[in-house]
């Protein structure tokens, strides 16, 4: 994770802005709200996880590349191919190269 006390702190204010989104939903179910309703609200939570994930996809490629660079310029775009293609396979199918 970031050692970057700005990009923490970014990270972590995303997280409790998701945080917070989910504890309305739960709210959303308890007190009946309409389904339409509760599923706008969980695809805009799914969509705040996903911009978490990809602001800590770029630290990884732009930071700890830097930190420990590996052997060949090839070798760092594999890393980074392997690492963007394991997040996403939770968004749906990634086209092969």
């Amino acid at each position: 994770m970031p050692k970057n006390d700005d990009t923490r702190e970014a990270i972590l204010r995303r997280l409790r802005r998701v945080e917070g989104q989910v504890r309305g939903i739960i709210r959303m179910v308890e007190d009946g709200k309409d389904c339409e309703d509760v599923l706008t609200q969980v695809a805009a939570a799914r969509s705040a996880m996903d911009r978490v994930g990809i602001q800590i996809i770029s630290h990884r490629m732009k930071e700890c590349l830097k930190e420990n660079p590996p052997e060949s310029f090839e070798e760092a775009v594999s890393q980074a191919i392997d690492i963007f293609r394991r997040f996403s396979s939770n968004l749906g199918p990634v086209p092969p190269d």
